[in-house]
């Protein structure tokens, strides 16, 4: 094989596993025996394209999903409000979730964080739009008497999942615009608490708190990392809490869940706003340290509602037991602080936004996993998030995917402009 030619199969393979960036106006001729054959790339060959580590969690965690809410829809179909559905309905609705969403992201890894940033007013926009869609008469669906979602005939999309993620698009572009009067409260917060007011107005009216205080602590958390002082994060964090505070205790089935968290297993509760987690912490109960075992549990057979959903983490705890819940936190951690880490590097690089969407996905998945795994454990009144990358729920995996795809693109960024690369 000619030197020509086994540099040309050399750079193919570089190609297909993602170690070296697109060819840029900074790359160098190269020389094999005296004879120029071309231009190599602006990185060494060596460099991975990404932090293929954190693909292989992401991908961990939805195969591992995928399963569950295999197991855990396998019996529904008996129930009353899915009859006539075959035993794979479930399965093969989470499999179609996976693929669009696979398809959304190498779409999405295409986009520079340039461009999110140009845009991300707009998506703030069309998501208040949706926000405001679903709450028209004939337009959302609504569901177990809460209307959250817009039908488009075999997928029902869910605006808030969109909203976290322009509600996190839109937060760090407000900061890096607002970077010169960071130190002053009102003209640093006032705009983004007006516009975190309105989404928050229009999720209660759904009602959705649990979307509302995922939201809020993204943007919360972006503000102090923007650099917005101590004190105003103290002042921000205490005005939410009130705000939370009132919300739960001037509505009463609210109330009445705060009750039911503290006493499930009352008379009045344990049949009532108490039933899924009493039923929750005996799947936890059964599994003890290993587990029943793969497709054992016996709480997913109508005892546990949304046990393919809200409640998926309590299946896995029956299935795998304390290794097994154990082993999914220490994966959400590590995940939760590699995002983290990528966001400061971009930072480090003179790249805020880019860094502050990276760390804002860190704070979404992180915290909303964290809410889930507390619901199912006893430790949190009962929220209806899910748990990231794992359960039932196409708009949820959509823009899971999406949003940790733009984390991937900022590390590849990261990478191409660390190596001599051009974005």
């Amino acid at each position: 094989m000619s030197d020509s030619a086994l540099l040309n199969w050399t750079d193919r393979i570089g190609r297909w596993f993602g170690s070296t960036p697109k060819e840029g106006p900074d790359a160098l001729p190269v020389r094999v025996h005296g004879r120029e054959y071309g231009r190599t790339r602006a990185a060494p060959a060596g460099i991975k394209a990404f932090d293929q580590n954190l693909v292989w969690a992401i991908a961990g965690l939805l195969i591992w999903g995928l399963v569950m809410v295999y197991s855990a829809s396998i019996a529904l179909n008996d129930g009353p409000r899915s009859t006539g559905f075959s035993q794979v309905q479930y399965l093969v609705r989470h499999l179609a979730a996976l693929g669009v969403g696979f398809i959304a992201a190498l779409l999405v890894f295409q986009i520079s964080m340039d461009t999110w940033e140009k845009t991300a007013p707009w998506v703030f926009i069309v998501s208040i739009v949706l926000l405001i869609v679903v709450l028209l008469p004939f337009m959302g669906k609504s569901i177990n008497g809460a209307r959250r979602w817009i039908s488009l005939g075999i997928f029902n999309f869910q605006p808030s999942e969109l909203a976290k993620f322009g509600t996190l698009l839109y937060a760090a572009n407000y900061m890096v615009r607002k970077m010169d009067v960071k130190e002053k409260f009102f003209a640093a917060v006032t705009p983004m608490g007006v516009a975190i007011a309105i989404v928050g107005s229009l999720l209660l009216a759904e009602p959705d708190m649990g979307a509302f205080l995922v939201i809020a602590v993204i943007a919360m958390g972006i503000l102090f990392l923007g650099g917005v002082n101590a004190r105003m994060f103290i002042l921000i964090a205490l005005v939410l809490l009130i705000a939370f505070g009132l919300i739960i205790g001037l509505s009463e089935w609210r109330r009445e869940r705060i009750f039911a968290y503290l006493d499930p297993w009352s008379a009045k509760y344990a049949l009532g706003k108490g039933y899924q987690l009493s039923h929750s912490l005996i799947a936890f109960g059964r599994g003890e340290i290993f587990g029943v075992g793969l497709g054992g549990s016996v709480e997913k057979l109508h005892w546990l509602p949304e046990a393919h959903t809200d409640f998926l983490l309590a299946v896995i705890g029956e299935e795998f037991g304390l290794i097994g819940v154990v082993t999914l936190i220490g994966v959400f951690m590590w995940m939760t602080r590699r995002i983290m880490f990528i966001g400061r590097q971009a930072i480090a690089m003179d790249r805020v936004f880019a860094g502050l969407v990276a760390q804002g996905v860190g704070i979404w998945i992180g915290f909303q996993a964290f809410i889930n795994m507390g619901v199912n454990l006893g430790a949190l009144p009962t929220k209806g998030l899910t748990l990231p990358l794992m359960s039932y729920g196409g708009s949820a995996i959509l823009l899971n995917l999406i949003a940790l795809t733009v984390v991937l693109r900022v590390d590849y960024e990261n990478r191409l402009l660390m190596h001599g690369g051009r974005v």
